[in-house]
């Protein structure tokens, strides 16, 4: 039986190839149906780990997909020769530990994995939980089933560092950390997508953030959020990759089956007769949708059609027209992300 360190070595050594097709198509995503058919454990490990992999659109997303494959497998991945990354590595843990512990004593045999369970243990009162895959697809059901609005949208590091502007991070910061967002559809600076995005968040149902604690990630996450006044605990909050979660477990087939579903963004005309020769039932397509600046029109666009729910997969904007689908429409509405892209490509196919 392979296990899933082998499985995950495998896909490291896919990575190199995966970054230069990358760089000429700024998709490098690792196929999610591989995964199917695996233990219900084993196959969330490896989803994370791509899922991970597939946010990335530069090589500073690999050293986030590497941290995850970490997190995984319980080992650090070895990057030959690399002393910085060892440093990096050594500081980022048993350093730590080295300047935690009282000088005569030591902790022998025991590793930084086994200390930090230990004290997750003693954190446990004051960890947040998240909404499950499996409670987002029941809750997206019930609204449509009592025809109320419902918003879900998912906040990565482009909605973050647009959050950012001026209050955590200053234009040049920000011009380095965000060189991705102009495809994600906000031209730097910015204030008005980020005040948008701040009512888009206060505003809607349920909120995406991203579990991994890398910098741009959660870390940015809850900084923001400090800055602009949102309390967290006044959210209801699921995972940013919560769509691939969905998916994962094989859910929208029952969440999208007899509705009429509206895809909105660049890639729906090609994702319309995905879904339509999978059964569903595509009530129409809006695109393209240039950025926050066309958001006022998109939305008019929007409303001309009958739906009973929205795959929104529009980048940065996305965020804000998912909230206003629910609150101006009084419709359900989900962040699709690049999922669209997926089962455009046939990575993805709709089971169940």
């Amino acid at each position: 039986m392979i296990t899933i360190r082998q499985r995950l070595g495998k896909i490291k050594k896919r990575s190199a190839t995966n970054r230069t097709r990358r760089r000429e198509s700024k998709r490098g995503r690792i196929t999610l149906k591989k995964f199917q058919g695996q233990t219900t454990c084993t196959q969330k490990l490896l989803e994370q780990a791509a899922i991970s992999f597939n946010q990335g659109f530069d090589a500073g997303y690999d050293d986030a997909w590497l941290k995850s494959m970490q997190s995984a497998t319980g080992e650090v991945p070895k990057k030959s020769n690399d002393k910085g990354y060892l440093n990096g590595v050594y500081d980022g843990g048993d350093g730590i530990v080295d300047t935690i512990l009282p000088e005569l004593d030591i902790l022998p045999d025991i590793s930084v994995q086994q200390i930090i369970l230990a004290g997750l243990e003693q954190m446990r009162p004051q960890m947040h939980k998240l909404l499950s895959a499996t409670e987002i697809s029941e809750q997206l059901i019930h609204a449509m089933n009592t025809r109320t609005p419902l918003s879900i949208v998912r906040l990565g590091d482009g909605e973050l560092l647009t959050l950012a502007q001026e209050v955590v991070m200053n234009g040049d910061t920000l011009r380095k950390e965000g060189h991705f967002l102009d495809y994600a559809g906000v031209h730097l600076p910015d204030l008005f997508a980020r005040d948008q995005l701040v009512q888009a968040i206060r505003k809607a149902d349920i909120v995406g953030i991203p579990k991994l604690r890398l910098p741009n990630f959660q870390p940015l996450a809850f900084t923001t959020f400090r800055a602009h006044g949102i309390d967290f605990r006044q959210l209801r909050l699921t995972l940013s990759t919560i769509n691939y979660a969905i998916y994962s477990e094989g859910l929208f087939r029952s969440i999208l089956a007899n509705r009429r579903v509206l895809l909105v963004g660049n890639s729906s005309p090609e994702l319309a007769p995905v879904l339509s020769n999978s059964g569903i039932h595509v009530a129409g397509t809006v695109s393209p949708v240039n950025g926050i600046p066309d958001i006022q029109r998109v939305m008019g666009e929007i409303s001309a059609h009958d739906f009973d729910i929205a795959l929104v997969g529009a980048g940065v904007p996305a965020v804000i027209i998912v909230q206003r689908i629910a609150s101006e429409l009084g419709k359900v509405a989900i962040d699709f992300g690049h999922l669209a892209d997926s089962f455009v490509n046939g990575e993805a196919t709709l089971s169940g």
